[in-house]
């Protein structure tokens, strides 16, 4: 019941935002859920005996997600400018801390790793919400009901005729039957909406572009939990009741995402 009373009040102000405000509010619902996600996963690294400092990192995932929503024909060189500024800023903050050891690459690697895990993603949704991109509020949408009906498909797949562990060293109750029904209805729910969204887009198309949304999906769940299993913990966070952390429940728009991006803004018809 507190999983469902929680869905109940964030669907309505993730979807709300995204198609009644102006574009702009998605992009600061996307720096919200950023900044959390970050300090969710700065607590993993800390686990998993690596330092990211919560400045700096911080810092580079809300820069990183500003930029690629901003990075257009006005803006070419905005990312790679953030990027390089984030890679010379943490390896100069390593050097200033002088604390040599087997640590140091898995500091920097950490730290350099959550603006492109984190802030590139949702900063690639806000900007597909954004009409720059060609995208808008049915191309966000479309992609939010694809990775729900996705992740359902998985569950209940997976509980009526799982039988075979898709990864049982990451996460014991995946099925490859599961991730089976998981594609298979994904990819169903993209051809079915993106006939609305891309109406000049070729079927073959849209198969394909369904089915690897749905497969990266599924790939992003399972990085997240090989990350949380070998931090040691179960969640995230605890922060949405019954759900875990904000990270628990964007993992599979984080894989997805990127893609879907690069279809919006420089693949479709």
């Amino acid at each position: 019941m507190t999983r469902v009373l929680s869905a109940l009040v964030l669907l309505p102000v993730v979807i709300g935002t995204i198609w009644f405000l102006p574009s702009y509010a998605t992009l600061v619902l996307a720096l919200i859920a950023a900044v959390l996600a970050f300090s969710e996963y700065a607590a993993i690294a800390t686990a998993l005996g690596a330092y990211v400092p919560g400045g700096i990192g911080g810092a580079a995932v809300i820069l990183a997600c500003v930029a690629i929503w901003k990075t257009g024909a006005s803006n070419p060189a905005l990312l790679d400018i953030v990027l390089l500024s984030a890679l010379v800023v943490v390896g100069a903050l390593s050097v200033a801390r002088a604390h040599p050891g087997p640590s140091v690459l898995a500091d920097v690697g950490a730290t350099m790793f959550a603006p492109i895990y984190i802030g590139l993603p949702l900063g690639a949704l806000a900007a597909v919400r954004a009409e720059r991109v060609g995208g808008g509020r049915e191309a966000v949408l479309l992609l939010l009901v694809v990775i729900v009906v996705s992740d359902s498909a998985q569950y209940y797949t997976g509980r009526a005729f799982g039988k075979r562990p898709l990864s049982p060293a990451i996460s014991p109750k995946k099925t490859v039957e599961g991730a089976v029904g998981g594609v298979v209805f994904g990819t169903l729910a993209m051809v079915a909406g993106a006939r609305w969204v891309f109406p000049s887009t070729p079927l073959w198309a849209l198969v394909l572009l369904g089915a690897v949304i749905s497969l990266l999906g599924i790939v992003g769940d399972l990085f997240e939990s090989l990350l949380k299993r070998s931090a040691g913990v179960k969640d995230s966070s605890h922060l949405i009741p019954g759900h875990g952390g904000v990270l628990d429940r964007i993992d599979s728009w984080l894989f997805a995402a990127p893609v879907y991006y690069v279809f919006v803004r420089f693949l479709q018809p």
